[in-house]
């Protein structure tokens, strides 16, 4: 599941008229990187939930034939985007029963997607990367492979993790944030994470678009 709906009120004016994941880096839209690389990955069907300028997205993707998979869209136009755990919880019927890989539309990386991926009993496994400039403090820490909320070393969640869809069966339909509830998750050993070196950017401003764009990839 690819998560498109925001706003993108920090990287406005450019998403006054175009959603965030359609903002182009290098000459191709932040959502069309994720694509390529999940379809050579074996990932051959997707997810995207929409909300903000939601129509646009369908109309520059289509159904995914062009990338040989197929894209299932979660609309949230009408209830107005509804967060990440609440658009993953509008989505559970199009996700099924089996570990699915959570990825945010707004981020460029070099992380190899695994369709195999396996939680070995753990609802859910995070990619940390180490904090960039705009998150300092970082989000969570890691006991040997376990996520934890408290420790010395602080680093940054990537918008990027595999998730059992039972995380999010029978919480409540609507807006709702997912950091609690990785929080609360967190404080019952129940989530594993790693902590992921390669390249990784999240492109939340004009000047961070700008800045990729001028940086060779």
């Amino acid at each position: 599941m690819i998560l498109a709906a925001g706003r993108g009120e920090r990287m406005r004016p450019l998403t006054d008229s175009l959603p965030k994941p359609l903002l182009e880096v290098h000459g191709k839209a932040l959502i069309i990187w994720h694509i390529e690389k999940l379809a050579k990955k074996g990932f051959d069907e997707i997810i995207i939930n929409i909300a903000h300028l939601g129509h646009k997205i369908p109309q520059a993707l289509g159904d995914g034939a062009k990338w040989g998979v197929k894209i299932h869209y979660s609309d949230e136009q009408e209830s107005g985007a509804l967060e990440s755990a609440g658009g993953i919880i509008k989505a559970l019927p199009l996700l099924g029963d089996n570990t699915f890989l959570l990825v945010n539309g707004d981020v460029f990386c070099d992380y190899d997607f695994d369709a195999a991926f396996a939680l070995d009993g753990k609802l859910a496994h995070l990619i940390l990367v180490p904090n960039p400039e705009h998150n300092p403090k970082g989000d969570f820490g890691l006991n040997g492979s376990l996520l934890c909320n408290e420790a010395q070393i602080k680093y940054t969640y990537s918008g990027i993790g595999y998730y059992n869809p039972t995380l999010f069966k029978n919480l409540p339909e609507g807006k709702s944030a997912l950091a609690p509830l990785l929080r609360e998750m967190s404080e019952k050993g129940m989530l594993s994470a790693e902590l992921y070196h390669g390249i990784w950017h999240d492109i939340g401003t004009p000047q961070r678009l700008e800045a990729i764009n001028r940086r060779e990839i």
